[in-house]
């Protein structure tokens, strides 16, 4: 488990009582060149910062940062000898160009439905627009398959056909690995109002989810979906992400600056759409997303308000062909036959 979450009790600006985007702006822009200095020593590409992609770019950045202390910031899996790479979900295709640069031998596949913004990849690293639920049609089989931040993109079902998907598409012995984040939010002490506009928000958006059957608590399903598609040695780390810098502790200030800009840029786009098309008892009208959103970036910017979320990555392995084989042999002999 990371390390509990103090307050520094030294951040306040005298005589402010809140903080803007602007605060971040700079601060955030040189930390993203510092983490990519410091996991990836030659690293090629920096940072880019183009709005519509800013919430996905301080994501990524989150996730490395949490685990640049480890000896691969980009994921756990103790995968040997990687030659094909997929990652489910690219995006803008930053974890698929960080890995392709950190394994030069290796070919790395980022898959979305829509095209990532045109930009300078590795050569071994390609970008293709697909639907992974519809039957893979790569000739190849891969060593590790990746997944983040899907949370609300299938349904159950779908997920169970994914995971079926990528077990049969992994090489014996590849291991698939995924990271999702709570849309819920937790405070451990009482800055937090009990009419809080953010609980509401994400309380409401959680609703909708599940009114869509696009259930967003990922996080507590997915190492069962993975153990129901039959990967073994499943692994799991948890993660507290603060929003916003309040935190003593110097990584987890950084990590909330990101995490505060996941927010302010991110939350319009899904919270707008689960909540008009999907909002209980009734679709929300834009206007009423409008004003409850206003109030969320008001407390947002109260650095008084010490809020947080869970994030869990799970990573799992199929079996070896020899695991493979005992395990048909002992349900053959379980069976009589």
């Amino acid at each position: 488990m990371q390390k509990s979450l103090e307050i520094d009790p030294d951040y306040y600006d005298l005589g402010r009582d809140d903080y803007v985007d602007t605060d971040f702006a700079s601060e955030t822009t040189s930390l993203a060149s510092f983490v990519y200095k410091g996991v990836f020593e030659n690293g090629r590409r920096c940072p880019s910062d183009e709005q519509q992609f800013e919430s996905l770019e301080a994501g990524h950045l989150l996730c490395i940062l949490l685990d640049a202390n480890t000896p691969n910031p980009l994921f756990h899996a103790p995968v040997k000898n990687l030659k094909q790479i997929l990652d489910i979900g690219t995006g803008r295709g930053n974890w698929a160009i960080d890995v392709a640069d950190m394994f030069p031998e290796a070919t790395v596949r980022g898959v979305d439905l829509f095209p990532p913004p045109g930009e300078w990849l590795p050569p071994n690293c390609i970008m293709e627009v697909d639907d992974v639920l519809q039957e893979w049609t790569w000739r190849q089989t891969f060593d590790l398959i990746h997944m983040r931040q899907l949370i609300g993109a299938f349904t159950p079902e779908e997920w169970d056909g994914l995971f079926s998907q990528c077990y049969k598409n992994l090489n014996p012995g590849g291991w698939i690995e995924q990271i999702e984040g709570d849309p819920r939010v937790n405070c451990s002490d009482s800055s937090m109002s009990t009419d809080s506009s953010v609980v509401k928000f994400t309380e409401a958006v959680f609703r909708a989810g599940k009114e869509w059957n696009h259930p967003i608590d990922t996080l507590d399903t997915m190492r069962a979906a993975m153990e129901k598609a039959g990967f073994v040695d499943i692994h799991e780390k948890e993660y507290k992400w603060p929003v916003g810098p309040w935190a003593r502790d110097p990584t987890l200030k950084e990590a909330g600056r990101l995490h505060y800009h996941q927010w302010m840029a991110g939350m319009e786009g899904w919270g707008m759409y689960l909540l008009t098309k999907f909002g209980v008892p009734t679709p929300w009208t834009k206007e009423e997303v409008h004003v409850l959103l206003a109030r969320v970036r008001k407390e947002l910017q109260n650095p008084h308000v010490h809020m947080w979320q869970y994030a869990r990555r799970v990573w799992g392995r199929k079996p070896t062909e020899e695991e493979a084989r005992i395990k048909s042999e002992d349900a053959a002999t379980d069976t009589g036959m």
